[in-house]
């Protein structure tokens, strides 16, 4: 789907991710991006990751992260790593854009559940904070289980919620994975 070098951003969280190395250039190994977050950007929602590791790379500007119940802030230089299980979200602490490498390992299908997402923000489908709908996220969560999932409420009751959540979704049209039209998420440029 991606190669090196491919870019898209999710104009309502204020990302853009440009990609070093996809999951189909390294045998699902992993899947490595520069993300650049504007000033007031933020990841859509807390979450967590059941079997990947994510690395974060500080290049420029002040990364602000919440890792379990640690805060921290990095900046250019610094790194922190989030392993499987621990629920987590970044933000740009600063004034300026911040930069930073993530590098997630394995790579499953982190690239499709982000094509997802930020495909339905760049057309309108999302809430201020970068979410779809309930009833869109069901069949969006259902199949992207192995890749993220929310540190509450509990994961069985996730499971349960999904349940019911995914086939409404089916009946109403949604599907797990949102492709716009090519011209509607034409790729932004580096800057």
């Amino acid at each position: 789907m991606f190669k090196a070098g491919d870019t898209i951003q999710n104009p309502v969280t204020g990302e853009r991710l440009v990609f070093e190395e996809t999951s189909a250039e390294t045998g699902g190994e992993r899947v490595v991006f520069e993300t650049i977050v504007q000033p007031g950007g933020a990841v859509a929602a807390a979450h967590f990751h059941p079997l990947q590791t994510e690395h974060f790379e500080v290049l420029e500007g002040t990364l602000g992260m919440r890792r379990g119940k640690e805060k921290v802030e990095l900046t250019a230089g610094e790194d922190i790593v989030v392993e499987p299980k621990t629920p987590h979200k970044f933000w740009n602490a600063g004034d300026t854009v911040v930069r930073f490498r993530c590098t997630v390992t394995p790579a499953m299908q982190f690239e499709r559940l982000i094509a997802t997402m930020y495909a339905l923000a760049a057309d309108g489908k999302t809430n201020k904070k970068g979410m779809p709908n309930p009833i869109r996220l069901a069949a969006i969560a259902k199949h992207h289980f192995d890749d993220v999932r929310l540190p509450f409420p509990p994961v069985w009751m996730q499971r349960a919620g999904l349940a019911l959540g995914a086939p409404a979704a089916k009946l109403l049209g949604f599907t797990p994975t949102y492709d716009p039209l090519p011209s509607e998420l034409a790729p932004a440029q580096a800057q």
